[in-house]
């Protein structure tokens, strides 16, 4: 039989661990979808969980990386896939959980027929990244890929960089490059989506981002800062730490502004997530109070 796995996702706060916590206790395995957890030192801000849930219910892909080392789509695809076939043999279930639509998307379909990275040419980009600077690189996107330049932000350098990459490398724009249409066939999942009024969900994610700042999210920061990471570091990509090295246009760092700034972008980002997952066939979506029916449909398709 192909394995079966559990696909568990929804936007930021939406509610994925509380429900994880309640429906898979002791007989499953979660894979963490999560392009922030990754990495060792960014607890509070990713909305890590706890050590005593990771001691309850086993994850994996948390906390693997330094957060000065890379992570992309395709590096969660090669590592989850046959996780997921591991977990399965052990008896266990697979649950795939987060919150990183593209991940899924990869998982789900395949990965595209990318070309794969050249250590020499990533060399001469990041040089070229230092010596030009980014807003260079990201006209030169403009110029050779206009479709991918509209997609990219002209602050995320590593995706501009792979972009250009790409090009170099094949000849061909990486807006060009197709991508898989149909679902995998080697494995049964079930997808279900988690969802909540937006007004509902707004008021979750000013809460999550006061409770992250009682915790000690700019002690977190900081530390993170005095180990020798900067802006540029990957890790501080993410919603909840990129916040802190926003341009102030007096100088001046207010930790209220800052919080106010984590909780616009994670709404904004909550609302892109939503689109992405709603394009994705299949999905099951139900409130997180639906518990019940939620643990029904799971039961059904594990039998």
């Amino acid at each position: 039989m192909r394995p079966r796995a559990v696909l568990l996702f929804g936007p930021t706060a939406v509610g994925k661990t509380a429900l994880l916590e309640r429906l898979f206790l002791g007989r499953a395995e979660v894979v963490s979808a999560d392009s922030v957890q990754v990495y060792r030192g960014f607890d509070i801000g990713s909305a890590k969980p706890s050590l005593e849930l990771l001691r309850r219910l086993p994850h994996h892909l948390i906390d693997i990386l330094d957060p000065r080392e890379q992570y992309t789509a395709g590096d969660f695809v090669n590592a989850a896939a046959p996780l997921l076939r591991e977990i399965a043999l052990r008896g266990n279930i697979p649950v795939v959980s987060g919150g990183t639509a593209f991940y899924f998307r990869n998982l789900l379909y395949g990965l595209p027929a990318t070309p794969p990275a050249v250590p020499a040419l990533r060399a001469a980009l990041e040089e070229a990244l230092r010596s030009l600077g980014p807003h260079a690189l990201f006209r030169r996107l403009q110029s050779l890929d206009p479709k991918s330049a509209e997609r990219i932000s002209p602050r995320d350098t590593y995706r501009v960089l792979r972009a250009l990459e790409v090009y170099e490398a094949s000849g061909r724009p990486l807006s060009e490059i197709s991508v898989p249409r149909e679902v995998r066939r080697d494995m049964d999942f079930l997808i279900i989506g988690l969802v909540r009024p937006r007004e509902e969900l707004a008021a979750l994610i000013h809460q999550r981002v006061e409770a992250m700042f009682r915790a000690g999210l700019v002690r977190e920061v900081a530390g993170l800062i005095r180990s020798g990471l900067d802006e540029a570091s990957p890790g501080f990509r993410g919603i909840g730490y990129r916040e802190f090295f926003l341009p102030r246009g007096n100088g001046c760092l207010r930790l209220k502004d800052i919080a106010e700034e984590i909780k616009t972008s994670s709404r904004r980002y909550a609302k892109r997530q939503l689109a992405f997952f709603r394009s994705i066939p299949g999905v099951r979506w139900f409130h997180p109070s639906a518990e019940g029916e939620i643990a029904r449909l799971v039961e059904e398709f594990l039998r």
